[in-house]
């Protein structure tokens, strides 16, 4: 399947995840900044307040193309042990390039939440969202922080990914939607007919839209 956009590759999960709509334990964590354009339009769908969560790769100063691994804004990381073992590195390396990161983390953080802090997910359905995977090592690091916010599940909705990615999501979260696998893979990009970056402004304006319409909902019957 080749998606229009991410818009499109939204309304397509949706329609995969139909059993959650309206259900008040759920909610959206999107992955910036073209997760929340999927996730955005799975908020809506569904009918499911959404938020972000915030990941960033760590890439050796040698080969900014190759992501070791990535750190999670609380701190969880994952490392890709093959990149690891590649690029000689030692886990004081991998501790230097994650407080690289601390500061992007702290401005994304800042500027998409708003004074807003992560909502509580103990005990509640997590649908972490993306646009796509090549790697993982943000999706695993995501993943990886969940265990200290104690959901009651987690849900990975991803339109495009490697067909061996699943097998390794699988085992290590409640439900994995993939809706297109590919192999050999070559990007995310290549599985959509447009596919521009997403500007801190859209994220912005796509999340408070969702905020503005899961207010509408909960103070009416639709959920």
């Amino acid at each position: 399947m080749i998606f229009h956009d991410r818009a499109h590759a939204g309304v397509m999960l949706a329609k995969e995840l139909g059993v959650y709509r309206g259900d008040p334990n759920a909610l959206i964590l999107a992955l910036p900044g073209g997760g929340v354009v999927v996730g955005y339009e799975l908020s809506i769908t569904l009918h499911l307040p959404m938020s972000i969560f915030l990941t960033r790769k760590l890439r050796t100063t040698n080969n900014q193309d190759c992501a070791i691994g990535a750190v999670s804004e609380t701190g969880a990381l994952y490392v890709n042990q093959n990149a690891f073992d590649i690029y000689h590195l030692s886990s004081e390396d991998v501790d230097e390039l994650a407080l690289g990161e601390e500061g992007e983390l702290k401005r994304q953080k800042t500027l998409y939440r708003q004074g807003r802090p992560l909502p509580p997910l103990a005990n509640r359905t997590v649908i972490l969202v993306d646009d796509g995977i090549t790697t993982g090592t943000t999706i695993f690091a995501a993943i990886k922080s969940m265990a200290a916010l104690a959901p009651r599940r987690v849900i990975v909705a991803i339109p495009v990914a490697p067909s061996s990615i699943k097998a390794r999501l699988h085992p290590l979260v409640d439900q994995c939607v993939i809706l297109t696998r590919s192999e050999p893979f070559s990007t995310v990009g290549s599985l959509y007919t447009e596919f521009e970056p997403v500007a801190d402004s859209q994220v912005l304006t796509l999340l408070e839209t969702a905020h503005r319409e899961c207010a509408k909902l909960a103070s009416s019957s639709w959920i």
